[in-house]
């Protein structure tokens, strides 16, 4: 069986155009002003243009097959990450984080996900040639993820108060907080706190959850001197929001990169269409801060594509691990079906809108 392998050339664009794209994106970004729907609609579009230019160099300089089956893992990654955004607004809304700071919580947080994929998609594509009996758990993986959505209420009934989440806890017990946020800094020191001289020791606990909205976690005033010096690092509301969003986005990755290996098994591809969808993301938060309201129907949309990657990723184990059943799947038929599901869905949505 071909394998696309890793080839150097492949890899040196790949690299090259993620670290000038982070560079451009911290830059471009550098001020501290909020970011308009309008300038995030045209980054999106830069993303995804970009994401298509490398799908142009693979279709030249390799094969359509190996583009194709990036630019599907592509779209289903852009299509999960939707779902994920959704999260994240809940997050930001349980710390009341607006503005300009969702913006550099954000880039950070595309940072650890660069670092996470990559271990993610190493440690399970390397399973999956391992054996060819991984992929059955594999699908049983992705069907269940599907069933798990299924099964969700509707985002505007889901109400969890993220500031009480066990990673604000867990850095609560090896960090004091301070309970507001400071310009937009994750740390500041007990000396540059206005009235240093009379504020308590904060430590997170979780005996009393606070109310949706709060700035803080549940936290209690332990007595002065204990374990806080001059000198001692407070963590902010902003470096808990990011402990959140961090942890909720590896939570993401364990249902995402075995739906992405169900499309392909190839690391530099799986890795490259996770990564290109990812690098967008921060200007599609905004965006579909606007459009959340109108795509009702995308998540739909997503959830039947995810029984279709479970099903198409058990019929190739079956076909390599038991017996070949003489059903293929060829990499253009997956992508025109990808692309089809997802556009059914947002059609769907502008056609059939959600009553008032």
């Amino acid at each position: 069986m071909e394998h696309f392998g890793f080839p150097l050339e492949a890899i040196l664009i790949f690299v090259g155009i993620v670290a000038l794209s982070v560079y451009l994106d911290l830059f471009a970004h550098k001020k501290s002003t909020e970011i308009s729907l309008k300038d995030a609609a045209y980054w999106t579009l830069f993303w995804v243009a970009l994401a298509l230019v490398f799908y142009g160099y693979l279709w030249v300089r390799f094969s359509k097959t190996w583009a194709d089956l990036y630019l599907a893992g592509y779209a289903l990654e852009k299509s999960l990450s939707v779902d994920n955004l959704m999260v994240f607004m809940a997050i930001f809304a349980s710390f009341s984080i607006k503005g300009v700071l969702q913006h550099r919580i954000l880039y950070y947080g595309i940072i650890g996900a660069l670092v996470f994929r990559a271990i993610f998609v190493v440690i399970g594509t390397g399973l999956f040639h391992a054996s060819p009996w991984v992929g059955f758990m594999f699908a049983a993986f992705v069907i269940w993820s599907a069933f798990k959505m299924l099964q969700q209420p509707d985002h505007e009934e889901e109400i969890e108060d993220y500031s009480n989440h066990w990673s604000v806890r867990l850095t609560g017990r090896l960090l004091p907080i301070y309970t507001k946020l400071h310009l937009n800094r994750f740390f500041i020191r007990h000396s540059q706190i206005p009235g240093n001289d009379t504020v308590p020791a904060l430590q997170a606990t979780s005996t009393t959850p606070p109310g949706r909205g709060m700035t803080t976690p549940s936290l209690r005033a332990t007595p002065p001197g204990r374990g806080i010096g001059k000198d001692a690092l407070y963590a902010t509301p902003a470096f808990l929001c990011l402990m959140a969003i961090e942890t909720s986005d590896i939570a993401f990755a364990f249902d995402s990169v075995p739906a992405v290996i169900a499309i392909t098994q190839e690391p530099l591809l799986v890795y490259a269409a996770m990564i290109f969808a990812i690098l967008g993301l921060r200007s599609l938060y905004f965006v579909l801060a606007a459009l959340t309201k109108y795509l009702v129907h995308l998540e739909k949309a997503v959830i039947g594509l995810l029984f279709f990657i479970g099903a198409k990723m058990a019929l190739q184990s079956w076909n390599h691990a038991v017996s070949d059943t003489g059903l293929h799947l060829s990499p253009g038929w997956s992508l025109v079906i990808v692309l089809g599901m997802l556009s059914a869905g947002v059609i769907a949505s502008f056609l059939f809108p959600e009553k008032e």
